[in-house]
């Protein structure tokens, strides 16, 4: 089969979902138009440029306000905010439908929705929300969260970044790493230690003097998404823009619960992308006479793919229930997280074996979603991590140390 034969602005079917346990009995009216529309989103904005904007480390900056309009931003905030007011099952859904897409494309309502637009929310002042949150909303802003640095991923509570009272404002320095969004952010949400070694939130603005954020190039994964540094030279921050909320590691671990779950489901999405793929290719490419789809080998592959797939939806509908319940624990949380990407992953690798040589080249998706799950295994709590998360609530004792 040539590559021109798979047109994915054309072929319906790739865009239906895999609903193997008729999951979507589960779902609501509402649930289900919210999918219908960023899916639709997906396929009109997304799918059609998103290996050109792989292949050229393009961020297209122009997706932000797009997705600000159809209200992606801060979709389980409330309305008065400018958040849509819907329930986290919804929110996973989008997430899906973006992560089929891209991983990249998904990471950035990840961050802006979960990482952003939340704390704000849930530890800000009325003045810092009416300020911030509509502009996140509509994607007139962009924004950043600042926790990595360069020595302290998995532990972020060694960070070094620190900031002083100089009695009219606080005086920032130190740096973040491997930061989505940063080089084209216009809010920063960066979290450093006080005099005390006390982790609290502030709000840093594109242009505050010292307040730099140099990209991160060089990439082969997340092609499509910018990442970079956040730099604080001496910055000046003014005392209104600490979040007054909550303070203490345990501030910016919330706000990775929820990002966490939305990549439990966005991981969904992109392995969806990836079965569709290599189950309509092995239809249509023929060896020895018959379609590949007739080997057993192959039928093996896509049998365990849909499983697999369907366990990961099973996983994520619950969890949803649960954190629209105000239940849902971090526990749970990491399990989704760490079973659906590793799940993405294999899913990837299989799919690219049935498209033989195929599968490496960018006229298929599935070696960019390959690559790109290698960071979504790493990012909001690598792997390893996310097992000893679980192996201590199992045991009641800490390996991390």
């Amino acid at each position: 089969m040539a590559p021109e034969d798979f047109n994915y602005s054309q072929r319906k079917d790739h865009f239906e979902g895999v609903d193997f346990y008729e999951l979507d009995e589960l779902l609501t009216e509402e649930q289900k138009m919210v999918r219908l529309a960023v899916r639709d989103f997906v396929k009109k904005e997304i799918s059609p440029y998103i290996e050109k904007w792989a292949q050229e480390t393009h961020f297209p900056q122009e997706i932000v306000k797009k997705m600000g309009q159809l209200g992606v931003f801060g979709s389980y905030l409330p309305t008065e905010y400018g958040g849509g007011g819907l329930d986290y099952t919804s929110y996973g859904l989008m997430m899906q439908e973006i992560e089929r897409g891209d991983s990249g494309m998904r990471s950035t309502a990840s961050v802006q929705s979960s990482l952003v637009m939340y704390p704000i929310y849930a530890f800000g002042t009325e003045v810092q929300r009416k300020k911030y949150l509509p502009k996140l909303s509509s994607g007139e802003w962009l924004g950043c969260f600042g926790l990595t640095e360069p020595d302290h991923g998995s532990n972020p509570a060694g960070m070094q970044s620190r900031f002083k009272d100089m009695g009219d404002h606080f005086l920032l320095n130190g740096s973040k790493m491997w930061i989505s969004n940063s080089p084209k952010a216009d809010l920063a949400l960066v979290w450093a230690k006080d005099e005390n070694d006390r982790i609290h939130g502030l709000l840093l603005e594109r242009g505050m003097e010292g307040f730099s954020t140099p990209e991160t190039h060089n990439k082969w994964s997340l092609r499509a998404s910018c990442t970079g540094e956040l730099v604080f030279d001496n910055v000046k921050v003014p005392k209104e823009n600490l979040l007054p909320g909550k303070s203490g590691l345990g501030a910016p671990l919330m706000c990775l619960d929820s990002a966490r779950y939305g990549i439990a489901w966005g991981a969904i999405g992109a392995a969806m992308d990836c079965y569709h793929t290599a189950l309509t290719y092995s239809k249509q490419r023929v060896q020895f006479g018959k379609p590949i789809a007739a080997f057993q080998l192959t039928q093996k592959k896509l049998s365990e793919m849909l499983t697999e797939i369907t366990k990961a939806q099973v996983l994520a509908w619950r969890l949803g229930q649960l954190m629209d319940k105000g239940k849902a624990s971090t526990t749970q949380i990491s399990m989704a997280k760490r079973n659906n990407v590793a799940m993405a992953l294999e899913v990837a690798r299989e799919c690219r074996q049935i498209l033989g040589g195929m599968g490496i080249t960018g006229d298929f998706s599935i070696m960019r979603h390959m690559m790109n799950l290698e960071s979504v295994l790493t990012y909001e709590g690598t792997h390893d991590i996310h097992l000893l998360i679980l192996g201590q609530h199992i045991t009641g004792i800490p390996s991390f140390s």
